[in-house]
């Protein structure tokens, strides 16, 4: 008995290592992530909002779904409620991310407490077929997310721009190429709104310009490089250091390289989402002593999807941030 009562001993010590150590890693990312933006992806892409941008060879890897953003969803799918978070809580996912959710939480508990996820189990075969339980859970419920979340996805998140006179037909794949290693270049391909070399001049002076307002807490700055909705995500975070008693310093801004993953028109107002892998240096002090808490002097690299939003004959600002 005591030879069988070890192996469910050491499946519930690792049950609780990462129960305890799960909360560890995400606050070390964030906190490596503290650049503007904190890492995460926030804002808006207009009636783009909640479909992936299409990737290209700088982000080859799908954006991370928005984790903040005030665009609501079609009315087949309810917004995440303000505040709410976490792997399960994403839009489309609903009672099947709850049970996928409700899944983990009984599976871990039972492992701690002695149960096992489906109780009953014991010996060594028992801790074998746990795992291929657990994997045909996670197969089947992955499955039904996937499926739900196509049934309810509202229809205007994978539409082009309306029909009109200024619309064009939407071209998959990404519409202009990048130079080798220095920032953007342009394309042959023709892209449903016509980005010029000016604005990628544009973009890069932007990526360069939001870092250091960021860098400088200079909100009043921030407030003419971006959205509304992205200023006031820049201003909770910045509130957020505040009170931790750092600041977040982000110098050496440099577009290593860029293109264009996507580019429309909505009535009067143009969108360009484009990928930029960029390397900076990044690093947060304490406000008092100016002793570095993280990061270093050292520039580190970072490959995000950002977009930017243009009134007809104003100029472009930044409408959000998205991780690859």
């Amino acid at each position: 008995m005591k030879s069988l009562r070890r192996p469910r001993g050491i499946v519930q010590t690792l049950a609780l290592a990462l129960a305890l150590a799960f909360p560890l890693m995400m606050i070390a990312v964030s906190a490596a992530d503290a650049r503007a933006g904190r890492g995460g992806s926030s804002g808006s892409r207009g009636s783009r909002t909640y479909s992936a941008p299409a990737a290209t060879t700088t982000a080859p890897n799908t954006a991370q779904p928005f984790n903040r953003t005030m665009t609501q969803p079609g009315a087949a799918t309810r917004a995440p409620a303000a505040g709410a978070g976490g792997f399960f809580n994403r839009p489309g996912m609903g009672m099947l991310g709850g049970l996928a959710a409700g899944f983990l939480g009984a599976g871990l508990l039972g492992m701690l407490f002695g149960g096992g996820l489906f109780g009953g189990l014991g010996g060594l075969s028992s801790i074998f077929g746990l795992i291929l339980q657990i994997g045909l859970i996670y197969l089947i419920v992955r499955f039904a997310m996937s499926w739900w979340r196509r049934r309810n996805a509202p229809a205007h998140a994978y539409a082009g721009p309306a029909a009109g006179p200024d619309a064009a037909p939407a071209q998959p794949g990404p519409q202009a190429s990048f130079r080798n290693g220095m920032g953007f270049g342009v394309g042959s391909n023709a892209p449903p709104l016509e980005i010029k070399p000016d604005d990628y001049e544009a973009f890069e002076r932007l990526l360069g310009d939001v870092q250091a307002a960021w860098s400088d807490e200079d909100v009043a700055r921030l407030h003419t490089l971006a959205t509304p909705e992205m200023v006031s995500y820049f201003t909770q975070d910045l509130a957020a250091n505040k009170e931790r008693g750092v600041v977040n310093k982000v110098s050496d801004v440099k577009l290593l390289q860029g293109d264009l993953s996507e580019a429309w028109r909505e009535g009067e107002t143009d969108y360009a989402t484009v990928a930029m892998r960029f390397s900076l240096v990044d690093k947060t002090m304490d406000r008092t002593s100016g002793k570095v808490v993280d990061g270093s002097d050292q520039p580190v690299e970072a490959t995000e999807v950002w977009t930017f939003v243009r009134p007809r004959g104003a100029g472009w600002e930044l409408s959000a941030i998205q991780q690859t």
